[in-house]
C-alpha cells in the first residue's frame, strides 16, 4: 500500500431545503390558511478517527465530499427530510487543518467530530402566520452548508521511533525486531516513508516500533526528507538512537540528530531515550569503550532480547507526548 500522509480536499454541507408556500384548499373549509412546512436540514459532514487505517491514500484520489441536501417542505404543514450526514473515516493521529488553524487532532479510534454543519432548513408560511397577517405569501429559502477546503495531516502514533542516520540499520533492527519487511538496501535513504511493527516482549504485551526515514544534518531546515521525518517522531512515546558502531565518530553522530531533533521542537530532547550502537559485530572489539550506549548487532541478532526489554521498561515509565492531547475549541464545529 502506497503511504501518504498529506492530502488537501474541500467539503461542501448540505444545504437546508426551502420552506414552502401553500394554502389549505379543502371542501367546506373556506379560507384554510396557510399550511406551508419547513425544509429539511442538510446534511452535516463528521471526521472519524479509523484504527484499521494507516494512509491518507484514499484523499489523493478523491478530493471533493458533499453532504445531502435537506428536502424543500410540502403542503398540509409537511416538513421536508433531512439530508444524510457524511462521515468521513481518517487513521488515528490525523490532524486538520483549515488554512493554518488546527480545528480537529484525531488521535483515539472512534473518535467523530463534526466538521462542516448542513444549513438549516427554511421555515414555512405557515410559521409567519399572526393575528395581522394571516395569509404570509412568503417562505423562508434554506441556509447553505458549510464549505471549506482543509488541509490533512497524518502524524503516526508509535510507542517507541527509530531516529539514525542514513544506513545506521534502522530497516534492519525493524525486521530483526517485528514482522514488517521494509526495503533494506546497502545505500543512504533506503526508506523513504515511515514502516511500522509490532514487537511483542511476551505473549501477552506489544507495542509499536516506527522505522522512520533517515535523518541528516540540516533536517530541521527541510534537507533530505526533514519535514517529513520530524513530524513523525513528535508522537513517539520513547526515542530510540540507533548509531552506527562502525563510523568515525559515533558520538558527533548522536549530537547531530540530537541538535536536529532540538532544533525541530525542544520538547524531543527530553522525551525518554535509548542509545544504542548497532553493527558492533563488526568491530575489532567486541566491546566498544565507554558506558553511555547499548551495545547490539541487529543483522546478527546480537543484544535485540536485552533491547526489548529496556524499551518495555521504559515505555512502562513514559508519558504520553503533549501533542496526543491538543485541547481545541470545536464549537464551530458542534450542532447548534
Amino acid at each position: 500500500m502506497t503511504f501518504v500522509d498529506q492530502a488537501v480536499i474541500t467539503i461542501k454541507a448540505g444545504d437546508g431545503g426551502k420552506g414552502c408556500v401553500s394554502f389549505r384548499r379543502e371542501a367546506f373549509v373556506p379560507k384554510g390558511g396557510p399550511d406551508g412546512g419547513n425544509g429539511g436540514r442538510g446534511g452535516s459532514i463528521y471526521f472519524c478517527a479509523n484504527f484499521h487505517l494507516s494512509t491518507l491514500l484514499d484523499f489523493h484520489y478523491k478530493k471533493h465530499y458533499q453532504a445531502e441536501n435537506g428536502r424543500p417542505g410540502q403542503g398540509a404543514r409537511k416538513s421536508g427530510h433531512q439530508g444524510a450526514d457524511l462521515e468521513i473515516r481518517l487513521p488515528c493521529g490525523t490532524q486538520v487543518f483549515d488554512r493554518d488553524a488546527l480545528v480537529a487532532d484525531l488521535v483515539e479510534a472512534g473518535e467523530r467530530v463534526c466538521i462542516a454543519q448542513g444549513g438549516k432548513g427554511g421555515r414555512g408560511n405557515a410559521e409567519f402566520a399572526t393575528s395581522t397577517n394571516q395569509a404570509p405569501r412568503y417562505a423562508e429559502p434554506g441556509r447553505p452548508g458549510d464549505e471549506r477546503t482543509l488541509r490533512l495531516e497524518l502524524k503516526l502514533l508509535a510507542d517507541v521511533g527509530l531516529v539514525g542516520l542514513p544506513n545506521a540499520g534502522k530497516s534492519t533492527l525493524l525486521s530483526a525486531l517485528t514482522a514488517a519487511r521494509p526495503r533494506i538496501a546497502p545505500y543512504p535513504f533506503t526508506t523513504l516513508v515511515p514502516n511500522l511493527g509490532i514487537v511483542r516482549p511476551s505473549e501477552l504485551e506489544s507495542f509499536v516500533l516506527a522505522d522512520l526515514p533517515g535523518l541528516i544534518e540540516g533536517a530541521s531546515e527541510g534537507k533530505g526528507l526533514g519535514h517529513d521525518f520530524l513530524r513523525h517522531v513528535e508522537r513517539t512515546r520513547v526515542l530510540l538512537f540507533l548509531i552506527d558502531a562502525t563510523t568515525p565518530h559515533p558520538r558527533k553522530d548522536l549530537q547531530v540528530l540530537k541538535k536536529e531533533l532540538a532544533a525541530w521542537s525542544p520538547d524531543l530532547v527530553t522525551r525518554p531515550a535509548l542509545i544504542v550502537l548497532n553493527k558492533c559485530d563488526l568491530l575489532e572489539s567486541k566491546a566498544p569503550p565507554g558506558p553511555w550506549a547499548m551495545k547490539i548487532s541487529a543483522l546478527a541478532g546480537q543484544g535485540l532480547d536485552e533491547l526489548v526489554k529496556k524499551l518495555w521498561k521504559m515505555l512502562a515509565g513514559a508519558p504520553m507526548p503533549e501533542s496526543y492531547g491538543v485541547s481545541i475549541d470545536l464549537e464551530q464545529n458542534r450542532e447548534s
